[in-house]
C-alpha cells in the first residue's frame, strides 16, 4: 500500500469519527467541544471567538518555527438534507456512511464531505510527525452555510496567519483563487383569503424526487428546481380549471436547489378527473425535459389532506402563480474570458405560506457588482408589481484573484511537481469564506482547494476517495516549502 492509499484511509477513519456527531449550521456545539478535547489532549493551543468559531494551535515542526504562520481553514457545519422517505434525525442521529467502490456516500442524507473533510485533513495533518511544516492554526468557522455568518464575525487578531489554505472546494486538482459575491432577498406577498365554495374538493399537488444540488457549483447543471415544477403544474391547471390556492412549501436552505415542493389546492369536485389528466401530461411532459438531470422527477396529486377554511381567491391565485413564474432561476450571465465559467444566477430556494402571507427566498452571485445588483432589482421589482415586498442583503463579498499571489505561485509549482500535469486555476461561482475574510483582514494571500467532491448539498453527495490523498500529499509537500512566501 502506498503512503498515499495509507494516508487516505487515515483520513477516512478520522472523517467516520467527525460523522458521528451532529453538526447541522446552528448546531455545532458538540463537533466543537469534541475538537476541543482533542486538542487539549494533543497539547494544542485553543481558544474560540464570540461567535464559536473555533482555533487550535499546532506548533512547528523542528527548523521550521521562524516560517510564516499557515492557516488551514473549513468550516464545522454541514447541509442537513435527506430524501423523502429517510427517517435520519440530523439532531441526534450519525451519518451512516455507505462505500460504493472509489466513492464515499451515506444513507439518503448529506454525506458531510463538505466540509467535514477539511476537519479531518487537518488533523491528520497536524498530528503527522513525519509532515514538516511551519506554526499552523487550525481555523474551523460556524454557521458557514446559511451565509457564512462564523467568517463575517472574525475579527483582526483572532488569528495571526496571513497565508491561508481554504480546504472548501470540490475538485481535486483545481486551484480556486477567487468567488462570487451573494445576496438573499426575503419576499412577503400579501394574500386575499376567501371561504372556499362548498363544490370544491382539497387535493394535494406533490413535485418530487428532483436530485437538487449546490445553487452555485450545480446551477449550469440544468438540473429541475422542484418549487418551478411545481408552479409549472399549478399553471398547466390554471389554463382549463378553476383553481384556489391553499397552501404551498418547498426548498430548504438558501444554496440548495429544492429537489421537493407540494401544493395544496382546491378544484371543482366535477373536474377531479381533468385536474389527474393535466398533471399526468405535465408530469410526462417534464420528465422527458429533465431525463438527463432528473430521471426520478415524478409529480402526483391526490386528495388532499389537513382542514382548510379558506383559499387564495381565484384572481390572487393566478396572480401568484403568475409571479413564480417570472421569478428568474438558474444562469443569468456567462463569463464572457472564461468559458464555461457561471457569472451570475439566481436560486429560487424556498417558498411557503407564513402568517397568512406568502413568503419566498432567493439566492443571488455574481462575480460582477454591477450584474448581482441589477439581478436583485429585477426580483424586487416583480415583487411589488404584486404588491409584495422584497428585503435584500449581502451575504458575502466577491473574492477577486490576486495575480500577484505567491502561495498560488509556489502552489502551481508544486502541484505541477507532484503529479506531472499543470492544476486548473480558476474562478468558482459558489460563494467562498475567503472572499469575506480577505474583505475584513487586510494582508491576507489565499487559494482554495479540496477534495473531489459531486452533488454537495444533496441526498446524492459523494467523495472520491483517493482524491482525499492527493491532497495530503500535496498540502504535504506545499507545507514544507512555505518558507519565502
Amino acid at each position: 500500500m502506498t503512503l498515499e492509499q495509507t494516508k487516505t484511509d487515515e483520513i477516512i477513519k478520522w472523517f467516520e469519527q467527525i460523522n458521528q456527531i451532529p453538526r447541522c449550521s446552528k448546531n455545532e456545539g458538540a463537533i466543537r467541544d469534541w475538537l476541543m478535547n482533542w486538542a487539549k489532549e494533543n497539547r494544542f493551543a485553543v481558544v474560540t471567538d464570540k461567535v464559536q468559531n473555533l482555533l487550535i494551535k499546532v506548533p512547528a515542526s523542528p527548523g521550521y518555527e521562524k516560517s510564516p504562520i499557515v492557516v488551514l481553514q473549513g468550516h464545522l457545519d454541514m447541509v442537513c438534507e435527506k430524501t423523502s422517505d429517510s427517517e435520519h434525525d440530523f439532531t441526534t442521529d450519525p451519518i451512516k456512511l455507505i462505500y460504493e467502490g472509489e466513492w464515499l456516500t451515506a444513507d439518503k442524507t448529506t454525506l458531510g464531505a463538505d466540509n467535514g473533510i477539511a476537519i479531518a485533513l487537518a488533523m491528520a495533518l497536524a498530528l503527522d510527525k513525519e509532515v514538516s511544516h511551519p506554526p499552523l492554526e487550525l481555523l474551523f468557522t460556524v454557521d458557514e452555510e446559511t451565509g457564512l455568518v462564523g467568517a463575517s464575525a472574525l475579527e483582526l487578531g483572532f488569528f495571526d496567519g496571513r497565508i491561508l489554505i481554504n480546504i472548501d472546494s470540490e475538485v481535486e486538482g483545481h486551484f480556486t483563487v477567487g468567488c462570487a459575491g451573494g445576496f438573499n432577498t426575503d419576499i412577503t406577498v400579501p394574500i386575499d383569503w376567501r371561504d372556499v365554495p362548498t363544490d370544491f374538493q382539497l387535493m394535494k399537488v406533490n413535485a418530487s424526487g428532483m436530485r437538487g444540488g449546490h445553487s452555485g457549483v450545480d446551477i449550469n447543471a440544468g438540473k429541475a428546481n422542484a418549487i418551478k415544477v411545481l408552479n409549472q403544474t399549478l399553471y398547466a391547471l390554471t389554463t382549463q380549471i378553476d383553481i384556489r390556492l391553499a397552501n404551498i412549501s418547498g426548498g430548504s436552505a438558501h444554496n440548495a436547489i429544492p429537489r421537493d415542493a407540494e401544493a395544496w389546492v382546491f378544484v371543482p369536485q366535477n373536474q377531479t378527473e381533468t385536474v389527474e389528466a393535466i398533471v399526468q401530461a405535465t408530469e410526462t411532459r417534464l420528465k422527458s425535459e429533465y431525463q438527463n438531470t432528473d430521471p426520478d422527477l415524478f409529480i402526483k396529486i391526490e386528495a388532499g389532506e389537513g382542514h382548510y377554511d379558506q383559499a387564495m381567491t381565484l384572481e390572487k391565485t393566478a396572480q401568484i402563480i403568475d409571479f413564480i413564474m417570472v421569478l428568474p432561476h438558474g444562469v443569468s450571465a456567462m463569463f464572457t474570458d472564461m468559458k464555461q465559467v457561471v457569472e451570475t444566477s439566481n436560486n429560487l430556494a424556498n417558498i411557503c405560506i407564513e402568517a397568512g402571507n406568502l413568503k419566498i427566498i432567493t439566492s443571488q452571485r455574481s462575480s460582477r457588482l454591477s450584474r448581482l445588483e441589477a439581478l436583485t432589482h429585477r426580483i424586487e421589482a416583480c415583487t411589488r408589481l404584486v404588491g409584495g415586498e422584497a428585503h435584500s442583503e449581502v451575504l458575502y463579498p466577491a473574492w477577486q484573484p490576486n495575480s500577484e499571489s505567491k502561495l498560488l505561485a509556489k502552489s502551481v509549482e508544486i502541484y505541477e511537481r507532484l503529479f506531472d500535469k499543470k492544476p486548473i486555476v480558476e474562478v468558482m461561482h459558489a460563494g467562498l469564506e475567503c472572499g469575506i475574510i480577505g474583505d475584513n483582514i487586510p494582508g491576507m494571500d489565499m487559494i482554495s482547494i479540496g477534495p473531489t467532491i459531486k452533488y454537495p448539498h444533496s441526498p446524492d453527495e459523494k467523495l472520491l476517495m483517493a482524491s482525499v490523498g492527493k491532497i495530503w500529499v500535496f498540502l504535504r509537500a506545499l507545507l514544507k516549502e512555505t518558507t519565502g512566501i
